[in-house]
């Protein structure tokens, strides 16, 4: 039986990789108490005792304004403690597969990017993605990195949970028009990421750089509304829903600069593992059916 190591179980990705994962294998995965990115003993020790056969590494430092004000904190977990876990991993003989985020482009292009753009981060939170990402390729683990983009989940902070709840408690919100990306439900990524791990041996054939979101793409103005439409079709609630009003980035200052553009081609990854990604907006709705009522 094969053994699959999970590390960031609680995590927007890692919560879903659980259930997803768990028949593929032994799956062990541990909490912070157990394996801490900022301990790489822990890291270590724990890759060593369990032997993994697979490594997925969903944890890491996603908050991105606040990664501006916890810079070492963030390196911590999302370049150096990766790092250590590749290196750990080659010496288990194990395939590592890692997720590190679009951020890691600077949003200037206006279509979609591929593995062979080059990286160029905005911020905090994107130049320690790519750090992450580069300490892998250095440490000569076999590896796959998958750039994920616009992650929202049932749990923790993202957009569509943010959105949902204010647009219910409040009369008028603003949402910008100038930033597009593909929001990807980590539901999908979860299921996506056991496909890959279905087939071991031919991770090990095509390590590398990976894009993988929904497929289309929008501002977060579109997912703003798509979200709201699809809330009162589930509740039945047709009234007491916020009014959208759009806005640009340049009115709403955050601590961090986000890029424009971060949407990415699915091509590489569905010519090498076959591997197909729902539309976007085929996806909220389901989503929020999984939400508690009210």
């Amino acid at each position: 039986m094969r053994t699959i190591l999970l590390i960031g179980k609680t995590g927007q990705v890692g919560f879903e990789l659980e259930r997803a994962l768990n028949p593929l294998g032994r799956l062990i995965a541990p909490d912070r108490s157990l394996l801490d990115l900022t301990d790489p003993d822990s890291i270590l020790r724990v890759i060593e005792d369990c032997k993994p056969d697979a490594v997925v590494n969903a944890c890491g430092f996603t908050m991105v304004d606040d990664a501006e004000s916890q810079a070492a904190l963030t390196m911590q977990l999302n370049a150096i403690g990766p790092g250590i876990v590749a290196e750990a991993a080659k010496r288990a003989g194990a395939v590592l597969l890692h997720f590190s985020s679009t951020y890691v482009f600077d949003g200037t292009k206006r279509t979609p990017y591929t593995e062979d753009d080059i990286p160029n981060p905005v911020n905090t939170y994107g130049y320690s993605k790519l750090q992450g990402e580069n300490a892998i390729v250095a440490s000569g683990a076999s590896y796959i990195i998958l750039r994920a983009n616009w992650v929202y989940s049932t749990r923790r902070r993202n957009f569509a949970l943010t959105m949902l709840k204010a647009a219910r408690e409040q009369s008028e919100l603003r949402v910008v028009t100038d930033q597009v990306g593909t929001p990807t439900w980590a539901f999908d990524y979860a299921e996506a990421t056991a496909e890959l791990l279905r087939n071991p041996a031919k991770l090990r054939e095509n390590p590398g750089i990976y894009h993988l979101s929904a497929e289309s793409q929008c501002t977060r103005m579109t997912w703003a509304e798509t979200l709201v439409a699809s809330a009162r079709t589930v509740s039945g609630m047709a009234l007491g829903w916020a009014a959208l009003h759009p806005t640009i980035s340049a009115e709403y200052p955050l601590p961090a600069v986000r890029p424009l553009y971060t949407v990415t081609s699915n091509r590489k990854i569905a010519q090498t593992f076959g591997i197909s990604m729902p539309a976007w907006n085929d996806r909220t709705e389901a989503f929020v059916r999984t939400l508690p009522s009210g």
